[in-house]
Formats: C-alpha cells, sequence, structure tokens
C-alpha cells in the first residue's frame, strides 16, 4: 500500500516500501518447475539478471537448487558453484542480490560475494543460519514451509459384540500387540533414541527455543545416508574465495530430506486427488487453523531472530505458497494477507507461476501464467503486501506502473545534472529544462544557477556549461530515464557507439537521485554512482540544498573533498 512506514535493512541499501519492491527470479538450475535450464550457464544467467534490473526488477533472487515438488536435493558445493560467479556479477552491477538457500555455508559465501539478503526456504530453522546471519547485517526473508493442514482421518465401522467370548478375544489381541512392540523397540532404537520420538528442540544464545522444521513427519530414506563429508566449496569453485564447512553440509542433511519429503507428498497429493461426489458446506476450508499454524511459524522464528541478535528492520516474511499447501489453502492464505502486512514486517508474495494460480486461472503449463500471477499479486499488494517474486519482472514491471500511476499519486523529488559544451550551451540547458518540465505526471520545481566547469574524464574538449534541475515526478526511475533520452536525442545528442562516451555533446542529461529509490543495473544507477566525485554536480546541488556532501554522505554515497573532485566550476554563465 502507499506510503508504507516499512523500511528494510539489507547490508548497504536500505528499501522503502512508499511502492511494492519486485524481486526478479533467476534459477541458476536445470530443473525449476517453470524456467528450468534457461540460465543454467553463469553467463546466460548474468546477462538475465541485469535484463531485469533494467526492465524494472528491484531485487534479484538467485538460487541454486530447484525446491519444486518431487525435487532432488543439491549438494552445497554444487550450489555454490552454479550461483556465486552469478551473485558476484550482478552485485559488481549495484544490484541488491538475494541468495535463495537453505544451507548455511553458500549463504555465507554469496554474502561475501555481494549478496545482501538471504531467503531462506526452512524459515531459520537451523541454528547455524541463525549463527550466521546474526553476525552479518544481511537481510532475512523467513519463508514458511510446511502442511498446514492435519491429515484427514478415516473411520472404520464398528460392529458391536458384547458377548463374553468376544471381550475375551479382543484381550487376547492386546495383550499380543504389546508383546510385538516390546519385541521391536531393540531393533528399533539407533543412536540411542527411538525412530518415533520427537526431535529435540535447539536452543540459539541466550536460551531462545529454535521450533522444529515445519514440514511433518519425514519420509524414510530410500538409501542410506552417506558418512562421506561433502568436499569444500572453494575445490569446487576456488575462484570464487569460498569454503563451506563441512559441518554446515551434515548439518543440512537433515532438513534437506525433510522439506524433500514434504514436497514429494505435496505432489503425490496433486497427482492423486479425484473428484468426489461428498458434498461441502463451504467453497474454502476455515482459515483460522491454518493461519494460526502459518503465522504462528512467522511470529516465531522473527522472534527468535530478534532475540539471537537480528535487529527487526533486517527481517521479511513469507508464507510459503505452494510449499505444503493444497490450492484450497493457499488462496485462503493470500486472502489473509492484510492480517500478516499487521505483523509488522515487511511481507512478501511469492505465488509467481504457483500450482494454484493456474488451478485458478485454469492454465495448464506454468511458464503461462504471469497473467494470472499479476492479478494475485495485484490483490496482495491492494492488501498490504510489499515485495512481490515474480519470473517476469518486465511485465510485471509494465503492469505496476500503470496501476500505480492511477490508483496512488505519488510525486517523489528527483535531481537531474545537465551539460552542454556544444553550439548555444545556455540555451540548450533551459531548452532541456522546458522538454523536461512537459514529461507526463512530472513538474520542474527548482533550477540552480548555471555554471562553467573544466572539461572532466575526456580534457581535450571545450569548457562545459553545468546545472541541476530539481524535478518533482509520480513516474518509476527507468520510465523517468526513458523521457530523458528522449529529450537527449531530441536536442541532438550522439549516443552511437562512434561516440566518444565523455566527448563533446549539446546535452547531457543524468538522473542523479530519487528519493526512496536505490537502483543497480547497466541501464540505471541509483544514486548516481559518480556523484560524489564530479565538483560540476556537487557545486549547482548547493544552490538546492543545504550541504550536498553530507546529504549524499548520509545516503550510502562516497563525496571526495573538493581538491580531489573532477571537472572543477571555474565561473557562473547565469540564471535559468
Amino acid at each position: 500500500m502507499a506510503n508504507d512506514s516499512k523500511t528494510w535493512r539489507c547490508g548497504k541499501y536500505e528499501l522503502s516500501f512508499d511502492r511494492p519492491r519486485i524481486m526478479g527470479v533467476l534459477n541458476v538450475t536445470p530443473d525449476s518447475f517453470s524456467d528450468g535450464g534457461e540460465h543454467f550457464d553463469p553467463d546466460a544467467a548474468i546477462e538475465y539478471g541485469l535484463a531485469m534490473l533494467d526492465a524494472g526488477a528491484d531485487i534479484i533472487d538467485v538460487g541454486g537448487e530447484s525446491t519444486r515438488p518431487g525435487f532432488t536435493p543439491v549438494n552445497p558445493d554444487e550450489e555454490a558453484r552454479r550461483v556465486l560467479p552469478v551473485v558476484r556479477a550482478l552485485a559488481k552491477e549495484g544490484a541488491i542480490v538475494s541468495i535463495d538457500t537453505r544451507h548455511v555455508a553458500v549463504a555465507k559465501a554469496a554474502v561475501r560475494c555481494g549478496a545482501s539478503i538471504v531467503n531462506d526456504v526452512t524459515g531459520f530453522t537451523d541454528p547455524k543460519m541463525v549463527e550466521f546471519v546474526k553476525t552479518s547485517t544481511c537481510g532475512v526473508i523467513v519463508m514458511h514451509a510446511g502442511e498446514v493442514a492435519a491429515p484427514a482421518r478415516t473411520h472404520a465401522t464398528v460392529q458391536l459384540d458384547t458377548s463374553a467370548a468376544a471381550f475375551v478375544a479382543e484381550k487376547a489381541r492386546e495383550a499380543a500387540a504389546e508383546a510385538a512392540r516390546e519385541a521391536e523397540k531393540p531393533a528399533r532404537r539407533r543412536r540411542g533414541k527411538l525412530l518415533g520420538e520427537p526431535k529435540p528442540e535447539a536452543k540459539l544464545p541466550g536460551g531462545v527455543v529454535q521450533p522444529s522444521l515445519p514440514f511433518g513427519e519425514p519420509e524414510p530414506a530410500t538409501e542410506p545416508a552417506s558418512e562421506q563429508e561433502t568436499p569444500a566449496a572453494e575445490q569446487a569453485a576456488a575462484a570464487e574465495t569460498v569454503a563451506p564447512a563441512p559441518e554446515a553440509t551434515e548439518a543440512a542433511s537433515e532438513s534437506n530430506d525433510r522439506l524433500a519429503a514434504m514436497m514429494r507428498r505435496s505432489a503425490r497429493r496433486e497427482e492423486a486427488y479425484v473428484p468426489t461426489s461428498q458434498l461441502r458446506r463451504f467453497t474454502l476450508p476455515d482459515s483460522a487453523p491454518i493461519m494460526r499454524r502459518v503465522m504462528g511459524f512467522l511470529s516465531d522464528q522473527a522472534r527468535a531472530l530478534i532475540h539471537a541478535g537480528v535487529s527487526r528492520d533486517r527481517i521479511c516474511i513469507d508464507p510459503g505458497p505452494g510449499f505444503g499447501k493444497s490450492a484450497n489453502e493457499d488462496i485462503v492464505i493470500q486472502r489473509e494477507t492484510a492480517k500478516m502486512a499487521s505483523l509488522g514486517y515487511p511481507l512478501m508474495c511469492a505465488v509467481s507461476r504457483k500450482r494454484f494460480v493456474g488451478a485458478v486461472s485454469g492454465v495448464t503449463e506454468a511458464a503461462e501464467r504471469d497473467a494470472a500471477t499479476f492479478g494475485v499479486c495485484l490483490g496482495a499488494i491492494q492488501a498490504g503486501a510489499n515485495i512481490v517474486r515474480v519470473h517476469d519482472a518486465a511485465g510485471f514491471a509494465q503492469f505496476l506502473n500503470g496501476y500505480w500511476a492511477v490508483a496512488k499519486p505519488q510525486p517523489r523529488r528527483a535531481f537531474v545534472a545537465v551539460g552542454s559544451n556544444l553550439g548555444h550551451r545556455c540555451d540548450n540547458i533551459r531548452a532541456a529544462r522546458d522538454m523536461i518540465a512537459e514529461i507526463p505526471l512530472t513538474c520542474v520545481s527548482n533550477s540552480s544557477k548555471i555554471y562553467e566547469s573544466e572539461p572532466a574524464y575526456e580534457t581535450r574538449q571545450d569548457a562545459f556549461a553545468n546545472a541541476v534541475i530539481e524535478i518533482k515526478t509520480e513516474l518509476a526511475p527507468l520510465v523517468l530515464l526513458d523521457e530523458l533520452m528522449k529529450i537527449e536525442a531530441e536536442l541532438g545528442r550522439d549516443r552511437s557507439k562512434k561516440a566518444k562516451a565523455n566527448g563533446p555533446r549539446t546535452i547531457d542529461l543524468d538522473l542523479l537521485w530519487m528519493d526512496g529509490e536505490t537502483h543497480g543495473g547497466k541501464k540505471l544507477r541509483l544514486p548516481h554512482p559518480l556523484i560524489g566525485e564530479r565538483d560540476f554536480v556537487l557545486v549547482p546541488l548547493e544552490d538546492l540544498m543545504h550541504d550536498p556532501a553530507r546529504f549524499f554522505r548520509y545516503n550510502g554515497v562516497e563525496v571526495k573533498e573538493p581538491e580531489d573532485r573532477v571537472g572543477h566550476i571555474v565561473g557562473e554563465l547565469g540564471r535559468m
């Protein structure tokens, strides 16, 4: 919803939610349920991730293990080999990168390579994962994965027989069964515990109890687990400076099996479902027990993280649609989005192409469910969801921009740097200002004086005229950038490959900063990564704000001292 006061701190980034944020899905896997294999090659994955950023994604969620129904668990070393080159390349381009993993060794390595968010499908039920994130500054996503309804019980028909013979026979059967159970006990023991005994709850520092995984009872393994330690991920990907610890692999093995077993059960339930003639009074199951399990788990895990030392503003929650839940249960959970948003944490809607979306839309192929996904996401946004995790980031960005422009009036402040050193420099700058004022949903609120500056970077050219224009706009940053590029083209700016990147130009428009926006990618970086070294930007900004150097330092931008900057101001050329 508009003007949501929540913020999400993710390492060096801080995301505000004055508008919904888009998380693009990047599966570096051969077997994901809707796009398996499309981005398995690291170079293809990096290219696609950058394309999603340039199309409007705010976050890229990189995963190296498919968790679709019936998935095969992936060794942490193999998972690290898949994801680390992609994480490193995207982070280098200024992207906010989320690592989608349940293995603590992979999470550690990804954060070292630049990831800002750990998205744990097991909801941080592994104490080692909690121990890691409490010592970092990354954002965390707590997801619920598990069945939310108790299994149906079948009732056998009982035939009463009150005869003495029947009573004696029943007692004999009970005694025989008890003797059989006693005889089995020694064989059922393994490592000093009965197989049926519940796993003791782990304790975190400070005495906080870590709940068991919410996946129900695991299925028996078909093959004995290997006792051999997993090779270090540093050997599998030496160039990525990662060495997942063997103990992390061992700790994750049980959760791997439990999650895989839960998803296998989920797949079998879908395959085994057949319509019946049994009548029901209601179209959906009762929401109360379902939401008690989902919201209870998310609340408990968030509190456990806070008690362990993770600050509240780093935590995001996700109800985990599709993970052990039927279509009816997923719809119930989505309809209760407002209740989950009321918990006070940033809330994710991760329904993209899920089975229940296909069920309600009648679309069988997962890759064809994007339009229906957008509809479900819109309902979640209206009820308070802050982040949408989607496969089609470009399509959803268009969808959201159209909806938001009409439904949510939201003017935001931004600064545009203007420069020219060809033709009538000051006239070019004034023409650009007038054209900016004609951009839809945009107005010019203030302008600096026009200054003359030394050329920067490419010094063998004429001096520049420079100014900064303050605007208010309701456009998304990438949409605004496209409008600025149209103005450059109309005023004769040559951006072809034959033109020097920092050479002479009739007009140059740079989007420097926009209120509440952080963005990475090839097309646009916000804040502009070179603000802090450009004297011809910082001096005009002094006409529009008090102490711009301090302002940008507070926003995480490194600002150089005046003597260390480029493009020094040498004089004034007049007012706009």
